[in-house]
């Protein structure tokens, strides 16, 4: 899968989610589980919206990412808010930093891109590695219902003024997986034209007791598992889930 383009339309189309409430349940859960330091790894960091919000709330932030066209719109939005981040190009199954962190998030859904079970176990066991004793890990992930009841064989679009997509999802192979075959439409401002370009992204998820076996797997002591980025359990109709995890 490539973002070659598909990052320079990524903070345009993500323009309304609400990072903030991913910032408010780290910090309140740094202070319930009474973690100690400030230095945080984001991983799969995008073009860096949740680091330069850690950053500029006073954490020293290292923000990793596999794609480098991501990285590079997250270095010059960095300099822009006047934080300081350093950026560096991994794949989170391979994660390496050579130091180690008090608290690690993965954040918006990006461990849906795993493609396979071992991918997601490795990515565990390289987080635990990288975390400090009594260090947090925090990521969220769609749930089976939003995999199987919204994505599935739906089509979502948008007209926007610069930007405008067709977005159809299908069915994957795999149990709780979805194939997103996107079509976007871009405005070149010298010409007022529109350019189309075509993005094919994979997600897929497992059920909560999957993952938490997964995290127990790694070494790590499961706190809470709460949904829709409030602090509430998941039922039958949540569609993201979110855990929250220790390195004891």
């Amino acid at each position: 899968m490539s973002y070659e383009r598909f990052a320079f339309v990524y903070d345009t189309l993500m323009q309304d989610v609400p990072y903030d409430k991913w910032i408010e349940r780290f910090i309140e859960k740094m202070a319930q589980y009474d973690i100690k330091g400030n230095r945080v790894l984001d991983v799969a960091c995008g073009t860096g919206e949740f680091s330069v919000r850690l950053a500029e709330k006073g954490y020293h932030v290292t923000g990793v990412d596999l794609s480098e066209e991501m990285l590079s719109i997250a270095r010059a939005k960095a300099e822009g808010h006047n934080v300081t981040i350093p950026f560096y190009h991994q794949n989170m199954i391979e994660l390496d930093m050579g130091e180690s962190f008090d608290s690690i998030v993965i954040f918006c859904d990006s461990l849906n891109y795993l493609e396979s079970e071992h991918d997601v176990q490795s990515t565990f066991k390289c987080v635990f590695e990288q975390l400090k004793a009594g260090g947090l890990f925090m990521f969220d992930v769609h749930s089976v219902y939003k995999m199987e009841e919204i994505f599935a064989n739906a089509t979502f679009a948008d007209a926007g003024e610069d930007v405008s997509y067709i977005w159809n999802s299908f069915e994957g192979e795999e149990p709780y997986s979805v194939e997103h075959e996107l079509s976007f439409f871009v405005r070149d401002d010298e010409t007022d034209l529109y350019d189309r370009f075509e993005e094919d992204h994979y997600q897929r998820t497992y059920p909560i007791s999957t993952f938490e076996q997964w995290l127990q797997d790694a070494g790590f002591t499961i706190k809470e598992v709460i949904a829709d980025l409030e602090n509430e359990e998941p039922n039958e109709h949540s569609e993201r889930i979110m855990f929250v995890s220790v390195k004891e």
